[in-house]
């Protein structure tokens, strides 16, 4: 059965808003998540501007563990080249102990060269150290002592003393591209999440496939082949309301690819210039993609999402751009209460139909 999570960006649009309450207006959804019966939570990781504020997941993995109670608490994701492993290990463990063993740990390459560089990390390299990453991450945390000779990280004979509660490792989940990755995910078992951003269902079932050629070459049934996906999703009656939602998404969006595609234009206050890219789609072809509206469209959309696509876990994204707390919130309620039952008995309907 599909799960779902909500993704917490904590973008700041608006510059007057402080950033403290954008903090706190996002701890305060993940309290409601957990309350409302959600899966998971997850936090973003970014650096050095208004896209997304905060620089830690794992801190925010910390900060939650002592306000919820059953919810599973992520990272989504912590970017590895970011990292080192002597620190990035020990931090792992301690959010799985201070969460009492409730740590999702997600890991990405990364993609905003604007942010290594002001690391010192190039993302020629990205593929490459999360690669070791990855080696140190279910070594270092599994073995009672280890040691590690690679091209980036190069570690003595070391013991890991704040492990993880969770055996061998936290439930480890992957974002991003490389096929080296990929592989790697379908041997393990991880769950590999996709990004919906403003496309259609048609994109999603397409990038499936494509991991599901991977999930076969390493002898894998490509049906069990675990996929996750993050979706912009906002629950409304008021038209205006999801108006104002769709324009936010082409604002995330578009901020995220003037990224990718190194046209990002940062203010001295860190505030990133929203600029249309190349091959964006009109307002109504949006709407179109996106499950956002009314419970109805909001449900029809899921139950296509959820039959084309089988996924894994689904993680809902609803704070972007300067989308009000309330609403949020509102949505959120409206999702668990109104649309996840609708959703389960369409599909037990069609599951029935089927047989």
């Amino acid at each position: 059965m599909t799960t779902f999570g909500t993704l917490n960006l904590m973008q700041q649009r608006d510059a007057v808003k402080p950033r403290e309450q954008i903090f706190k207006e996002s701890v305060e959804q993940v309290v409601l998540a957990d309350e409302l019966g959600f899966d998971n939570v997850w936090f973003a990781e970014h650096h050095f501007s208004n896209y997304g504020l905060c620089p830690s997941p794992l801190m925010m993995v910390a900060h939650t563990a002592a306000k919820t109670k059953r919810i599973k608490l992520g990272s989504g994701v912590v970017i590895a080249p970011l990292y080192h492993p002597s620190r990035l290990l020990a931090e792992i463990g301690l959010a799985d102990i201070l969460t009492e063993g409730r740590l999702e740990l997600g890991v990405g390459k990364g993609y905003q060269g604007y942010e290594f560089e002001r690391f010192g990390v190039t993302l020629e390299d990205s593929a490459d150290i999360t690669t070791e990453m990855f080696d140190l991450i279910e070594l270092g945390l599994s073995e009672k002592t280890f040691d590690y000779n690679g091209k980036h990280f190069n570690l003595p004979r070391s013991t890991i003393s704040c492990k993880p509660l969770q055996k061998p490792t936290p439930p480890i989940w992957y974002a991003g591209g490389e096929v080296a990755h990929l592989r790697r995910c379908a041997r393990n078992d991880y769950p590999v999440f996709m990004s919906g951003a403003l496309g259609g269902l048609t994109r999603l079932i397409g990038i499936r496939k494509e991991y599901e050629k991977l999930v076969a070459a390493e002898g894998r049934n490509p049906a069990d082949a675990k996929v996750a996906c993050s979706r912009m999703v906002f629950v409304t009656d008021s038209k205006a309301e999801a108006d104002h939602f769709l324009d936010c998404a082409r604002y995330q969006q578009r901020l995220a690819l003037s990224f990718k595609n190194r046209r990002e234009n940062v203010s001295e206050d860190y505030i990133i210039g929203e600029v249309p890219f190349e091959g964006e789609p009109d307002m109504d072809r949006i709407r179109h993609n996106l499950p956002v509206g009314d419970v109805d469209t909001v449900v029809e959309k899921m139950v296509a999402l959820l039959r084309g696509l089988q996924p894994h876990h689904v993680a809902l994204l609803m704070q972007v751009g300067d989308m009000e707390h309330k609403s949020v919130t509102k949505s959120m309620e409206r999702f668990i209460t109104d649309v996840v039952p609708a959703v389960q008995k369409e599909l037990k309907k069609f599951e029935q139909e089927a047989a």
